[in-house]
């Protein structure tokens, strides 16, 4: 079981309503049950000292992200909308820090950088800074999904010189191809993170 101190922080990756609940636009398939999972590791986090950051999707409603703007994905997490709200059952303190992906249209996989997806031009979220300012090195990643957002913040904080633990309990995958979520969890084991 992962401990929890002052030089930790907890990463709740994207559990938004579009993801997270079965009426969501790009529901993962079981994504609810990482809720209860979470709250229970941000309970532990806080316990412990630790920082606990959420990141969330926050896409325009026209962008080439979307499928209807050339891109691959349906609309889902439309800032200010209900699919981009976190799921009503997770636990977000008034005082939780957030970052944001995607606002500007561009494709905010992992909680780190985010890419525009015409130019391929990758640009740093405000993530690494905050984690810099609180000294937290040591890394602890739950959420959705697996696939995605979870394997790219996760590459992401490896490549930046954390240590990363993802807590399998707490992620779930979107599977566009049977079997991306396994291979993703080879992709960060292979790049030295931990799986809890």
């Amino acid at each position: 079981m992962v401990q929890y101190d002052p030089r930790t922080a907890l990463i709740v990756v994207d559990v938004q309503n579009d993801f997270a609940d079965p009426r969501g636009s790009l529901y993962v398939r079981r994504g609810e049950e990482v809720v209860p999972f979470a709250n229970r590791e941000i309970e532990r986090a806080f316990d412990g000292g630790a920082s606990v950051v959420y990141t969330q999707d926050w896409h325009p409603p026209v962008t080439p992200h979307f499928r209807k703007d050339g891109g691959i994905w349906p609309v889902h997490c439309v800032r200010d909308t209900w699919g981009a709200q976190f799921h009503p059952g997770l636990r977000v303190a008034e005082s939780a820090t957030i970052v944001r992906k995607g606002e500007d249209g561009g494709d905010g996989y992992s909680g780190f950088s985010v890419r525009d997806p015409q130019s391929g031009d990758v640009t740093a979220t405000r993530l690494e800074s905050i984690l810099r300012a609180r000294n937290a090195d040591t890394l602890v990643i739950a959420g959705l999904a697996t696939d995605y957002c979870v394997a790219e913040t996760t590459l992401d904080a490896i490549k930046l010189g954390h240590t990363a633990t993802v807590l399998l309990e707490g992620i779930r995958a979107v599977d566009l191809q049977l079997g991306d979520g396994d291979r993703a969890i080879e992709r960060m084991r292979a790049a030295g993170a931990e799986l809890d």
